[in-house]
């Protein structure tokens, strides 16, 4: 080796100089913050320069006045330190700005909007969050904004779509729970133990999974067909929509249609009580895993299968489902009072008859409404009722209202749709019951 080269140089050491800085050098705190003012800024500026493109009129900002205005609000609030009066005042003049190119599209072309304005002061704000590091809710805000603007289309004919009363009763029912929620007890009260706050927030729940299918539905209204009906509707109540089945069966003459249709609707209630009941009571949840997912897959593929198979009138049919709004106060209340006439009888039942009461109570309750049944017990499994007791009774109450619902559709329908109902949901309340004779129980 020759031993006048001397020491070897280290990585990106330039010849007779220091070694050059890496990026991680170069990219000091603050840089970062930078960078990443700069990033989130130029994804809203990039958005708005494609609406620009598309405006027939002025429309304000693009991919380099939002990165500007990110940087002022990041260099205001550098500069103002703990004083955020001093960011307060460069809100204001941004918003100054903001105001005059809102009046300049005004008179321009008569056009209201000031989506792009306000875009421009939230990135104002991005920009302080991200100096106070606030970095999370700063990537959030850019990420809602950016969603907004690019859902006006739907987010605006959804709104044409929904009816005032609608949007009312929404509202009502938002107001009863930000107020009255918070405020409840949490803690268990009397004899029976009811807790105010779970008691409450077991109604919040209940309606809040049956507005989320009553919202598919409404938006597609007038797409899909029987068995799309089904599955929402199975998510709504399963009891609901096999009734309005059965009765449309008798005058569609369609049997396979509509006989998978209803069983399809009665797999679908097998993972709706599974989201209500991992809710409350995770342990329990897990115990019916095992078995509602099967019972679920079951009721659905294999309804949707039958609702295949040709009938020998094959004609279309039309959805004509028109669930009632599930946030209407008065459904609320109402079971809101069933739910704790059943906590008290599910207390009783286990008090004083076991669980062979527990079990009778789950039958009688499958004839009409199990949801406050099953709710009740995911309040007193683990507690007052064994984990594998509450577990089997669910089961018994979920297979005895497959049974009514398989009565109501054999009533109800034409004599070859209801016999073919009640086959198909008898099979799947035998399916729901086989656990409790090779599982521990």
């Amino acid at each position: 080796m020759d031993e006048a080269a001397g020491p070897a140089q280290p990585p990106g050491a330039a010849s007779g100089g220091a070694p050059l800085p890496d990026l991680a050098e170069l990219l000091t705190p603050e840089g970062t913050k930078i960078v990443l003012v700069l990033f989130l800024s130029f994804l809203i500026g990039l958005e708005r320069e494609e609406h620009k493109a598309t405006a027939a009129e002025y429309a304000f900002g693009g991919v380099r006045t939002y990165p500007l205005i990110g940087l002022v609000g990041y260099g205001t609030a550098l500069l103002a330190g703990p004083v955020l009066g001093l960011v307060a005042v460069g809100f204001a003049i941004v918003g100054g700005f903001m105001m005059l190119s809102y009046w300049r599209k005004v008179s321009a072309s008569g056009l209201g909007g000031a989506t792009s304005e306000m875009s421009g002061l939230a990135i104002y704000i991005v920009g302080a969050l991200v100096q106070h590091d606030y970095f999370w809710i700063a990537t959030t805000l850019v990420v809602i904004n950016l969603l907004l603007l690019e859902l006006k289309a739907g987010l605006e004919s959804l709104a044409t779509r929904m009816a005032p009363d609608e949007i009312f009763t929404f509202a009502k029912f938002m107001l009863l729970t930000a107020v009255i929620l918070p405020v409840l007890p949490d803690e268990p009260f009397g004899p029976f133990a009811i807790n105010p706050f779970r008691s409450w927030l077991v109604v919040v729940a209940v309606s809040g999974v049956s507005y989320g299918s009553y919202v598919l539905q409404r938006a597609t209204r007038l797409r899909g067909g029987v068995v799309l009906a089904a599955v929402l509707g199975g998510a709504y109540s399963s009891t609901v929509m096999t009734l309005v089945l059965a009765r449309r069966a008798a005058r569609e003459h369609r049997p396979h249609l509509f006989a998978g249709a209803m069983l399809t609707a009665s797999g679908m209630m097998y993972l709706r009580l599974a989201a209500l009941v991992a809710l409350f009571n995770a342990p329990l949840a897990a115990r019916l895993a095992p078995f509602f997912v099967p019972l679920a897959l079951g009721g659905i593929g294999g309804g949707f299968i039958w609702a295949h198979v040709p009938d020998h009138d094959s004609h279309d049919v039309e959805r004509r489902f028109e669930p009632a709004n599930p946030l209407e106060m008065k459904t609320a209340l109402l079971f809101a009072v069933l739910f704790l006439a059943m906590l008290v009888a599910t207390h009783l039942a286990a008090s004083y008859l076991g669980r062979t009461g527990l079990f009778v109570l789950g039958v009688l309750m499958g004839v009409t409404d199990i949801d406050p049944y099953i709710m009740g017990l995911t309040q007193s499994a683990g507690t007052l009722t064994a984990l594998p007791v509450a577990a089997a009774g669910i089961l018994i109450a979920a297979s005895s209202n497959n049974v009514a619902k398989g009565v109501y559709a054999f009533v109800l329908a034409d004599r070859k749709t209801g016999l073919q109902a009640l086959v198909a949901l008898l099979l799947l309340a035998a399916a729901g019951l086989l656990p409790l004779f090779f599982a521990s129980f």
